[in-house]
């Protein structure tokens, strides 16, 4: 964006942002990855190049319904598995692979990428309150709920 937009910006509206953010002189990009946009001028980014392997490799994954931007040695704590402490598991569900050599987006996953993690403990979360409240009719509930986890220790990030 230009200096001269950002001044009009700001002196037009007081606020100085932009859809939310801050009006700054650098600005990041906003991305959404979704299956829709998997699309590099016009042509699936996977056909257009693979990402290969190497230190700065990185994945994003999908399991339990949430995505995790991973890379090798990271600890991720995920919805709860039905495997045994110490097991390695393999997750399919690889929506993007990135690293020195490019970036390879899949409509939905990427073809023949996986994320090989060890399972390193199960484990409850915070304890999150519940309180149920409908005023002036002496209606009061409190409940509490611990969520079921795995702890996962990503051993490899394997492309095709």
């Amino acid at each position: 964006m230009s200096e001269q937009f950002l001044r009009e910006l700001t002196s037009d509206t007081g606020h100085g942002t932009i859809r939310g953010r801050q009006a700054t002189r650098e600005r990041g990009p906003d991305f959404i990855l979704t299956s829709q946009m998997a699309f590099v001028a016009g042509q699936p980014s996977q056909r257009a190049f693979m990402a290969g392997e190497g230190p700065n490799v990185y994945a994003v994954i999908e399991t339990g319904g949430k995505q995790y931007r991973v890379a090798e040695g990271d600890t991720i704590d995920v919805e709860r598995l039905p495997v045994e402490k110490g097991a390695t598991i393999e997750i399919d569900r690889v929506l993007m692979v990135a690293g020195d050599t490019g970036i390879a987006i899949g409509a939905p996953v990427v073809d023949g990428a996986t994320v090989v993690a060890t399972v390193s403990e199960h484990l409850r979360g915070p304890k999150i309150v519940v309180f149920k409240f409908k005023a002036k009719k002496r209606y009061r509930r409190k409940m509490g709920h611990r969520q079921e986890l795995t702890r996962l220790t990503i051993d490899t990030i394997k492309t095709a």
